[in-house]
């Protein structure tokens, strides 16, 4: 069918180009973890550290999604007949786990630091800030371009957005030294980045709870798909219908749909390649099963597939 080798085409080009986006991301992101972490030590700024430990885990979901964006797109076996698609949910999971353990850890160093958050060098810490700022929004900037509803990229995403998060509030706790000695706004800002990041985690494991459920993908609903399928003249009603994602952008449709009038079983399954097409132009539903039913189809009575 011309749509469906048309939607695996599209499906191979964008899996290239987000492979591509992940090794630049990872890539910028391993060099300048280096700096930081050294940086963080040599001016004793918390929050550059926090930035730099949450770097850490940005490096290892990068190198995470990659690995699963690259299983996400192996062929169909006898094994595993739909492929491993979902191995880039599995991956957004994981990073999702990485993400909490990152804050977790964050809000305890900066618990500590409260009360005693030591001598920072408040100039150095905005310089290494502003620098790792650029690299988290640039590699931020090309993963997002090639995302989509992919939860894989996602996940590598609010990784890089919870870095450059840190580095403005390494920034601005920079800031508060330079020009006003106020060193406890450190640590506090150390929390505040740990709150949004825990959100952005918990998020993203709403996302991948509702692919692993099986639940209908987002922003799309099992009645506007029923309602395209009754819509065609052709067909007389539809029942049985579940709607479910295999990946986070594969989404899956079993139906049965009982055809109008008494059709033979060679025009049953041109009305259903029609529908097929139909499924995967307006919804991207490539994966499409339909049982079709009728009163008489030709000389075979009940259902054809």
């Amino acid at each position: 069918m011309g749509a469906e080798h048309d939607h695996a085409k599209h499906v191979s080009g964008l899996g290239g180009a987000r492979r591509k986006a992940l090794w630049i991301a990872l890539g910028a992101n391993a060099g300048f973890l280096v700096v930081e972490v050294i940086a963080a030590l040599a001016f004793g700024s918390l929050a550059l550290l926090a930035d730099g430990v949450h770097m850490v885990s940005d490096v290892a979901a990068l190198a995470i999604a990659l690995v699963a964006q690259q299983l996400a797109t192996a062929p169909a076996s006898s094994r595993h007949t739909y492929g491993l698609v979902r191995a880039e949910v599995i991956g957004a999971q994981v990073n999702a786990l990485l993400l909490l353990g990152a804050a977790a850890y964050i809000v305890v160093e900066a618990i500590g630091r409260i009360g005693d958050p030591g001598s920072i060098d408040g100039g150095g810490v905005m310089l290494v800030a502003a620098a790792g700022l650029a690299v988290n929004v640039g590699s931020a900037w090309a993963i997002s371009r090639h995302a989509g509803a992919n939860l894989n990229l996602r996940g590598a995403f609010w990784h890089l957005v919870g870095d450059a998060l840190g580095s403005v509030g390494a920034l601005i706790a920079g800031a508060a030294v330079v020009l006003f000695g106020a060193d406890w706004v450190d640590p506090v800002m150390s929390l505040f980045i740990a709150g949004l990041v825990v959100v952005s985690a918990l998020v993203l494991l709403r996302d991948v709870g509702r692919v692993l459920l099986e639940g209908a993908p987002s922003g799309l609903g099992v009645d506007e798909v029923e309602e395209a399928l009754v819509a065609s003249p052709e067909v007389e009603a539809v029942h049985h219908v579940h709607l479910w994602s295999l990946g986070s952008e594969t989404p899956a449709l079993s139906a049965h749909v009982v055809l109008a009038g008494e059709p033979s079983l060679h025009e049953a399954q041109t009305r259903g390649d029609v529908l097929k097409e139909m499924l995967i132009d307006r919804f991207g539903i490539a994966h499409a099963t339909l049982e079709l039913e009728c009163h008489d189809c030709g000389a075979v009575h009940g259902p054809a597939s």
